[in-house]
């Protein structure tokens, strides 16, 4: 059972949302054609999320065990720079390096996952989340779970939760209503 004042508490220290893609952007699900080319479906609704979070001060990273030429388009899509498009199985490697990099702590973290493999980084960030359908496990050491299932506007619903608990939501509404999403 999630605790909402303990996941608002901790939400109001997100400095840096980190998203696993799979799972989270997508709905895990692959699409091949007659001639073996791949696609996956990312929804437009996370863009906005992304970018809403962005605008709130908070930034976006993408975390996932490779980088694919997919990832780069929703990337740009998304507005998530490209060094900030990680591609490594080794998860909690590349959250070590960043603090390192950055003076970022762990509470300054939330990692959104969905599966096992989610799990080493997700118990160390100040606010993991996970999404409705994610894995059991997942959504055991989760301290926020979105309504929202992967690929079905996990990142909206997220980048809400954090700015409304941040004070941010009203101004972040306010510039995007305005500025577009150019």
């Amino acid at each position: 059972m999630i605790d909402i004042d303990k996941a608002t508490e901790l939400a109001r220290q997100v400095k840096f949302v980190i998203l696993d893609i799979h799972g989270i952007l997508t709905d895990n699900t692959l699409y091949y054609t007659d001639d073996g080319v791949k696609s996956e479906c990312f929804s437009l609704v996370d863009r906005i999320g992304c970018m809403a979070l962005q605008e709130g001060g908070i930034t976006v990273s993408f975390l996932t065990s490779k980088v694919s030429r997919a990832m780069d388009e929703v990337g740009k899509i998304y507005k998530v720079p490209k060094e900030l498009r990680w591609g490594t199985s080794a998860k909690i490697g590349k959250l070590d390096e960043y603090e390192k990099e950055s003076g970022l702590t762990d509470q300054d973290f939330c990692y959104v996952g969905d599966e096992m493999i989610d799990l080493g980084v997700m118990k160390r960030v100040g606010f993991p989340v996970a999404p409705s359908d994610g894995a059991v496990e997942a959504k055991s050491v989760a301290a926020y779970i979105t309504k929202a299932g992967g690929g079905k506007g996990v990142v909206r619903e997220l980048a809400e939760f954090i700015l409304k608990t941040q004070g941010k939501w009203d101004d972040v509404v306010q510039k995007l209503s305005t500025s577009g999403l150019a």
